[in-house]
């Protein structure tokens, strides 16, 4: 506990207008160190796709607030690397700030840097640690990517590897650590200017924490933490009161890589509910060996990526901190793929494709307790419109540059009371990452947009339906373009649960110079010509519930916005419409009564595939 004696005194005397009002002012923090990085930053990873994430910890290392971050990046690892710091760092004074990327000490994955900062009071004591961890298009790796699929340990990946690092001393840089890092990475003023950024947003944070306790007083600011942990608590108590008592088992398959066995990689999750104790483990033990590629998780993301399945499963009302956390148990094992990996394997897609796979099996799971509970599968990372790109800019003098476009996945899944979220763009980032514009994409590098648009008929259908698939085509300008990325879901898309189907599989293709489309493999690392162009289209999200139980209007108004043809909304969703499209209500009674005798339809199963043309 962080609280110490006078400190204690007068706990849980907090009011619910001061409990409300001290939440948003630290919520207002974490959102003014969040718009820091966003306006600041140099690469467009960040400062257009939004891919960062800040937080607030106490001094004892136990997650506060998040504010509006990447849930894969902060629901767990925060506190381990928090700690970490602790630990290799007993003796902290004001100014001072270490630079954190490492999977083995609580990091997510090696390319999000995390700049943490300890908040040290007037007297030198250590009140809060804030923390700003942001994604980087380069760190070093053998190639010009931070997904690095087929790395067979740390040493193939790359990365440089920072375990909580000073980087600042009495607010002044580390000049040896600067140096080093842009000695190693290929566009370094692009690197800097990510850094300078990053601390920045912690300094902010460190700034507004300081005035806030002159503010209100320590004693009662760290008596509202506890308060604060105790109501999230209280409400996670009362959502898990509301689950039934099960034991239930998800399985969600990744597709085969090299370094993977044939079959694909099966992630099994046993989630096991207690609602008169109101608590819920998941357990991932029982899962295949770290493997010799990059897919293998961190501690960190294996525990986030569970605690984001059961919140999906459970609603947005509690709260997701220390607090919460409290009745969450997660089971994980030491060297497991979605485990503790040991030093030197390779995480480098930690944050995205096993970690969407536990995610999706966790929430999946959950929907086996019955009709209302949990949610379908989200679709799989990553198409061509999320890769990372390089090469150098002959508008600007052959100038190098490196960066991870973020074009557009839709994939969102179906829960018991909602169609699937357009903007998703992976489970983990839960839809707080932005779409790049694609005129802000084309200015900053050599490369144009021929298409972004939703893909009909490749949503997962049923009662409330998946994000339909979302087709992303660019190509270079002028000089080649290379791009790298790693697709999941080619083979195994993302299904649906209570009656709903799948969704559409991924496909990405080359399109050559004469027009031809050559589809593409699971990992990807080409060059394109100019003249050539490269097309991505990402999953669907999986449906919930029975197709024909979908309301008829619904339907009507998804034929007439172009996700769903008319021929699918008469044979999945048994919805007949008039000539002029309107809906045929009685014909629809007639369609539906004689569909729902038998089974669906074979021509119903089948979720037609990629139609970018």
């Amino acid at each position: 506990m962080s609280l110490v004696g006078d400190e204690r005194a007068g706990r849980g005397r907090i009011d619910g207008i001061k409990l409300a009002v001290l939440s948003r002012r630290l919520d207002r923090i974490a959102a003014r160190m969040q718009n820091t990085l966003l306006r600041t930053a140099r690469s467009g990873v960040i400062n257009n796709g939004r891919d960062f994430s800040c937080c607030i910890l106490t001094a004892d290392a136990r997650l506060i607030t998040v504010g509006e971050s990447l849930p894969i990046h902060v629901m767990g690892g925060p506190d381990l690397m928090a700690r970490s710091m602790l630990e290799f760092h007993p003796h902290l004074e004001r100014g001072d700030a270490f630079l954190h990327n490492s999977p083995y000490h609580g990091c997510s994955h090696p390319a999000d840097h995390s700049i943490l900062v300890p908040v040290i009071d007037e007297v030198g004591r250590h009140r809060f640690t804030v923390m700003a961890k942001a994604h980087q298009a380069d760190i070093g790796n053998a190639q010009p990517t931070t997904y690095m699929a087929t790395a067979r340990d740390i040493y193939e990946e790359g990365a440089l590897i920072f375990p909580c690092v000073q980087v600042q001393r009495a607010y002044r840089d580390v000049e040896d650590i600067v140096r080093l890092c842009e000695m190693r990475i290929r566009v370094p003023e692009q690197w800097r200017g990510d850094y300078l950024a990053s601390l920045g947003a912690a300094r902010i944070g460190e700034r507004e924490l300081l005035a806030l306790g002159a503010e209100i007083g320590w004693g009662p600011l760290l008596e509202f933490v506890e308060a604060w942990f105790d109501y999230s608590e209280q409400r996670m108590v009362g959502a898990l009161k509301r689950l039934p008592t099960g034991r239930v088992i998800g399985v969600s398959v990744h597709d085969p890589f090299p370094g993977t066995p044939e079959t694909g990689v099966p992630v099994r999750t046993v989630v096991s509910i207690d609602p008169v104790a109101a608590r819920i483990e998941v357990d991932l033990r029982e899962n295949v060996d770290c493997l010799p590629c990059g897919l293998n998780l961190s501690e960190a993301t294996a525990r986030t990526a569970a605690m984001i399945g059961v919140f999906n499963g459970i609603g947005a009302t509690v709260p997701p901190n220390a607090g919460s956390f409290r009745r969450i148990g997660i089971r994980l094992r030491d060297n497991c793929a979605v485990g503790v990996p040991r030093h030197p394997t390779s995480c480098s897609l930690a944050t995205t494709n096993l970690a969407d796979r536990v995610i999706n099996a966790v929430q999946a799971a959950l929907a086996q307790l019955g009709d209302g509970f949990g949610m379908a599968e989200h679709g799989a990372i990553m198409s061509a419109g999320d890769g990372v790109i390089s090469g150098r800019d002959a508008r600007r003098g052959g100038a190098p540059f490196v960066n991870q476009v973020i074009l557009g996945q839709t994939l969102g899944g179906a829960s018991p009371t909602a169609d699937g979220w357009l903007t998703i763009l992976t489970p983990g980032t839960a839809g707080m990452c932005l779409w790049d514009s694609v005129e802000i994409d084309e200015l900053q590098y050599p490369i144009r947009v021929h298409e972004r648009r939703l893909v009909p008929d490749s949503e997962g259908a049923g009662r409330w339906r998946g994000a339909p698939a979302l087709s992303v085509e660019f190509g270079p300008v002028q000089e080649p373009v290379d791009v790298i990325f790693a697709v999941d879901g080619r083979m195994n898309g993302p299904i649906g649960v209570q009656g709903g189907l799948a969704g559409a599989p991924a496909r990405n293709y080359r399109r050559l110079a004469s027009g031809e489309r050559v589809e593409l493999g699971g990992l990807v690392a080409i060059r394109l010509e100019r003249d050539e162009t490269i097309v991505g289209v990402c999953c669907g999200g999986g449906g919930y519930g029975s197709p024909f139980d979908r309301d008829p209007a619904r339907v009507a108004r998804d034929v007439t916005e172009g996700y769903v043809t008319r021929p699918r909304a008469e044979t999945v969703y048994g919805v007949v419409l008039d000539e002029a499209g309107g809906l045929d209500a009685a014909a629809t009674e007639r369609r539906r009564w004689d569909q729902k005798r038998g089974e669906p339809r074979a021509g119903g199963e089948a979720v037609p595939r990629d139609r970018a043309g």
